[in-house]
């Protein structure tokens, strides 16, 4: 099947699939949401696909995040149940995940690689959860999943001040599994995942089966539900329309609180 948004290929139980908006940085809108959407559908349906490598498309980014210059310019669309980049509020995928991070991953994108369950870097990569510089906040799992996976107080200190962290801060704190030169990090992103997909499949879902129910046992989906509902409220605000404008402006915001 061919894609607009993204490339798919397969390489034995692997599907390797890569962000292709290099033109805006692999940033992400509605219409590339439910393409990645139903990518995600085909692939937890396949049994002969076992594990998934996701990338971004050139050497500058795996994903800018939400398309902010499409919302600003009142592009069309509504994403999918499944959330953004078709995985942030996908509760039930039991194949695992392998981001291959090849540059910035900011905001979406940063959200997009915490739902995917290892994070490889290439040493040039940058994350961050910069939505708050811009009159929004990280309501596509980034609040939920990064205080849950490297504790609350670095995330939160992440969080309220949108700062960049280098490939290897995230190693440091621990949400970056490995660091590689940026020309083998695809390498070592299919190996990690020939490794997983040489070792039982059905212990593998049935790890998964587990870490999901533990997600719902902290009611993840209720909190991402309700990050949406502030998500909402917050798009009224006077601040998050100037945020939106200043930043296709390019200048600095005018904040008013209000």
């Amino acid at each position: 099947m061919a894609y607009e948004f993204c490339k798919v290929d397969r390489e034995g139980p692997i599907l390797i699939v890569t962000i292709n908006r290099p033109e805006v940085y692999n940033a992400l809108h509605a219409p590339a949401h439910n393409e990645l959407a139903q990518v995600w559908d085909d692939f937890a349906a396949d049994e002969d696909l076992w594990v998934a490598v996701l990338t971004g498309a050139g050497d500058k980014a795996f994903s800018a995040g939400n398309d902010l210059k499409y919302t600003a310019q009142g592009g069309k669309g509504t994403p999918p149940p499944s959330g953004f980049a078709g995985l942030s509020m996908r509760y039930d995928l039991e194949k695992p995940l392998v981001a291959a991070v090849n540059g910035f991953a900011m905001g979406g994108g940063f959200e997009t690689a915490l739902a995917c369950d290892v994070i490889l870097a290439a040493d040039t990569a940058k994350f961050a959860l910069p939505e708050v510089k811009v009159g929004l906040f990280a309501a596509a799992g980034g609040v939920q999943r990064l205080s849950r996976q490297i504790g609350r107080k670095p995330a939160v200190e992440m969080m309220l001040t949108g700062r960049s962290v280098s490939a290897a801060e995230g190693r440091e704190l621990g949400f970056v599994n490995a660091v590689h030169a940026p020309g083998e990090l695809m390498d070592a992103a299919m190996a990690k995942a020939r490794e997983i997909a040489s070792v039982s499949p059905s212990s593998v879902k049935a790890t998964k089966r587990v870490l999901n129910k533990m997600d719902e046992m902290d009611d993840l989906k209720t909190s991402l539900q309700y990050s949406r509902e502030v998500m909402t409220a917050l798009r009224d605000t006077e601040d998050f329309k100037e945020g939106v404008t200043a930043f296709v402006e390019k200048r600095a915001p005018q904040w008013k609180n209000r």
